[in-house]
């Protein structure tokens, strides 16, 4: 009996998928486990292996189209079957309806998006068939074996220009110890449109990140205050921590962002109308903060939340950051947890880039985002009218003005500097 291939619903908020790639043509043969296509939703890449073993007797949607979840798709099964009744636009018979419930339930979920599919390592007769792992970088997917990922990895190898000799361009391990002993083939990244420059589409996670920076920025009032915080503390804590890990004292590796970030969550305890959505007609103020963090990865800037993060200690907080930031550059984030409305609050910190001062962009429709910028020597009375250099970070608060005015977005970027230069641990 034939079979639907389903849109998977990853996440409840997640309505439709865009197919940005097929693997296998009409009337081809498939076996279960086979990619099938690639799709996107709003922030997160997905592969689509087959169900079942046949022939793919019908495609309904092309590369591009926008599917609704749980709609069919495709349809598998032995030649000269009936595949109208399958067809998005068709009633559905009753089998058919429970048949299709059940394969949808089997499909990937967003936690479990590690993207595997069984391929055989050709390469080399002896070794076994395994799964395969998809991987981002630069907006383009990397197809590697988990075998030839870990030897990578062990070596401190970048894999994403090598060109893979195994089934469709897929990276295995013969082709890592290949570039090891510096015989490996390099592929180009982007492919040259002409000789004075280089041209490729917008992907569509791209398309959604500039719609949504346009959207905030024609839509709020936003304002950006600057405040500096002496940071000798907080890099005396730091300091202390590092030592810890050295002598393998049972230290949790917590970061100067994850303190930074402790701290804001205790000034928006005492401002909570910078802890708020604005909805047109009303603002929203939320009595738990949830905070937002500001992640770059391979396919662009993600914002995963950390739910409940008021009620987190600090190492707890420190666990849940390095686990977000984790899951988005893996493309495995809960799409739940990236909707713009799961943050209540967003920090961004471009420290580590050197970035002295900047304006970050609203979240929309939370009402500020914090900004976090490296740490400059600056001089200052350290006591008594004796001057040195004092270590001091910048902070950047953009605010809506229309929910907040300008005293208490001031006050409020006050108390996280106090809070910063107060922090002890």
């Amino acid at each position: 009996m034939a079979v639907a291939v389903i849109m998977p619903k990853q996440g409840q908020s997640v309505e439709t998928c865009i197919i940005t790639k097929w693997f296998r043509k009409k009337g081809e043969q498939v076996t279960r486990g086979d990619i099938l296509f690639s799709y996107e939703t709003d922030k997160a890449a997905f592969d689509l292996e087959s169900p079942e073993e046949g022939i793919l007797l019908e495609i309904f949607f092309e590369e591009g189209a926008e599917v609704p979840v749980l709609v069919n798709v495709a349809v598998i099964g032995k030649s000269g079957e009936e595949t109208q009744l399958f067809s998005p636009n068709q009633s559905e018979p009753d089998e058919y309806i429970a048949s299709s419930a059940s394969i949808a339930s089997k499909a990937f979920n967003a936690v479990e998006a590690v993207e595997a599919v069984e391929a055989v390592e050709a390469a080399e007769a002896t070794e076994a068939v395994e799964a395969v792992e998809s991987v981002t970088v630069s907006d383009m997917r990397i197809r590697i074996s988990p075998r030839a990922k870990r030897l990578a990895e062990s070596k401190g190898l970048n894999y994403s220009n090598l060109q893979g000799s195994g089934p469709n361009g897929r990276i295995i391990s013969s082709d890592i110890e290949s570039t090891i002993s510096g015989k490996a083939t390099i592929k180009n990244a982007i492919p040259p449109s002409g000789d004075e420059y280089a041209e490729q589409p917008l992907t569509n996670v791209r398309k959604l990140i500039a719609r949504a920076m346009l959207t905030s920025l024609q839509n709020s009032a936003q304002l950006t205050h600057h405040m500096s915080a002496d940071v000798r503390h907080i890099l005396e804590v730091r300091q202390r921590i590092k030592s810890n890990l050295i002598n393998n004292i049972n230290q949790q590796d917590i970061t100067l962002n994850d303190m930074v970030c402790w701290c804001v969550i205790r000034a928006l305890e005492k401002f909570p109308e910078a802890n708020s959505h604005f909805l047109d007609d009303r603002i929203k103020t939320f009595n738990k903060v949830h905070l937002g963090l500001a992640v770059d990865t391979p396919r662009g800037l993600m914002v995963p939340a950390i739910r409940n993060a008021s009620d987190l200690d600090l190492n707890r907080l420190s666990i849940e950051l390095k686990s977000v930031a984790d899951s988005c550059k893996k493309g495995s984030i809960s799409p739940e947890l990236i909707q713009s409305t799961s943050a209540t609050f967003t920090v961004s910190n471009l420290g580590n880039y050197g970035v002295e001062m900047f304006t970050p962009v609203i979240n929309l429709p939370q009402v500020a985002i914090l900004g976090v910028c490296t740490i400059i020597n600056r001089p200052a009375n350290i006591e008594n009218n004796i001057f040195g250099f004092v270590p001091y970070m910048g902070l950047s608060l953009t605010y809506d003005h229309r929910a907040i005015d300008g005293g208490p977005a001031t006050l409020f970027l006050k108390e996280i500097k106090e809070q910063i230069e107060g922090f002890r641990y």
